[in-house]
């Protein structure tokens, strides 16, 4: 049991770091889009492209952040590492590369 409590623990750790890097990104994103545009056609038509780029980019760290979040509170009510749709364990090796994942890997191919 104190194995999987400190992956519990590490896990915690990776996943509220990586909710502060998004958060501070997602700041750096509201920053650069709350300047104001420059009066000039051309290089307002390419603002406007990297506005869209950079609205499509928070757009998905604020669905990161979502799921990081799901994942904190799953760890708080120590229903980490257990697929939420079918109630089964997920894999090690699928939690090492998304610590944020609510499913196993079957029912993941599932969903998509």
């Amino acid at each position: 049991m104190g194995e999987d409590m400190t992956t519990i623990v590490e896990r915690k750790a990776q996943l509220q770091a990586r909710l502060a890097e998004l958060q501070g990104r997602l700041k750096n994103i509201a920053d650069e889009l709350d300047n104001p545009a420059n009066p000039d056609w051309d290089d307002l038509a390419i603002e406007r492209e990297g506005d869209e780029v950079l609205e499509g980019l928070g757009l998905s760290g604020q669905h990161e952040i979502r799921q990081i979040d799901a994942a904190l509170a799953r760890i708080e009510a120590g229903e980490y590492g257990i697929c939420t749709r079918c109630g089964a364990e997920i894999a090690e090796p699928r939690l090492v590369l998304m610590p944020e994942t609510p499913f196993c890997q079957s029912c993941a191919g599932a969903v998509a």
